[in-house]
């Protein structure tokens, strides 16, 4: 059984949710970035998405892309992400899963980002512009030690959910609104209604709901809908606005704990 299969396994057993957050990798330093991770990890973080820069990260808000820009300016490659896993994975076991735009993959090599992710550490792979139809090209070239995470949107026909979900494991990222990250606007009803119709396709494989949701009091919200939340903005933008020193990594990780917090309240 996979890290991620794992950890969903047991917080369903507890009738618990998942936290799981977002932050791009080496932002604003490696140094800083492992800093900020290992604080999340301590403050209960129950999956860990690490963004791979990318210079035209075309899903993503201004604040995940001025984070990206931060990131390549400091040097930071796949090879550094991958060391990053490295890194994490001599202070952690929190499932890591590299949320990346199919380029730097395709830089790497198909073969090879396979091969060196499974070696670091990492337990599975979002790939934001990847649709199932392309992904053969990619995925057909791995063993199952590595989770593929899909994606399905608001406007995903059902009988779309149904075979996107045949083709994920790990868990589907689902995707609350039309829009880039960091949007606002949360309309919980529709969402509701989009994770039933998806529920029924998914065949018992774990839903998480991503885009749009930086507090406590939305989390709480969302608790009942799906088996995990996804928060990425929200902690960039406490990254954004630290200056160096440490400050980013108490403040972000105070959010994870409070995010945890609203979490354990809804249960």
């Amino acid at each position: 059984m996979s890290r991620i299969a794992e950890v969903f396994r047991n917080l369903r057993q507890n009738g618990k949710k998942a936290l799981v957050g977002f932050v791009t990798a080496g932002d604003p330093s490696i140094p800083e970035s492992i800093e900020i991770i290992k604080q999340m990890c301590r403050s209960g973080l129950d999956v860990l998405e690490l963004g791979v820069p990318f210079s035209d990260p075309t899903a993503d808000g201004p604040v995940i892309q001025r984070s990206s820009g931060r990131a390549i300016q400091a040097g930071v490659t796949m090879a550094g992400v991958l060391g990053m896993v490295e890194q994490i994975r001599e202070f952690s076991a929190v499932p890591i899963v590299l949320f990346s735009y199919y380029n730097p993959i395709l830089a790497y090599g198909a073969e090879e980002f396979y091969r060196d992710s499974v070696r670091a550490g990492a337990d599975g792979v979002l790939v934001v512009d990847l649709p199932p139809e392309e992904s053969d090209e990619l995925t057909g070239q791995w063993g199952a030690d590595l989770d593929f995470i899909r994606l399905v949107a608001p406007t995903t026909p059902v009988q779309r959910m149904a075979k996107i979900a045949a083709r994920a494991t790990g868990f589907i990222y689902m995707v609350s609104m039309t829009g880039v990250t960091g949007s606002g606007g949360l309309d919980v009803s529709a969402i509701e209604r989009v994770a039933a119709d998806l529920k029924e396709s998914c065949n018992g494989l774990p839903i998480c709901i991503g885009f749009g949701i930086s507090t406590p009091e939305q989390v709480a919200r969302l608790c009942p809908i799906a088996d995990g939340v996804v928060i990425g903005s929200a902690f960039e933008r406490i990254i954004e606005s630290c200056p160096a020193g440490g400050e980013a990594a108490a403040k972000v990780g105070e959010l994870v704990f409070s995010m945890k917090k609203a979490m354990a309240a809804y249960v």
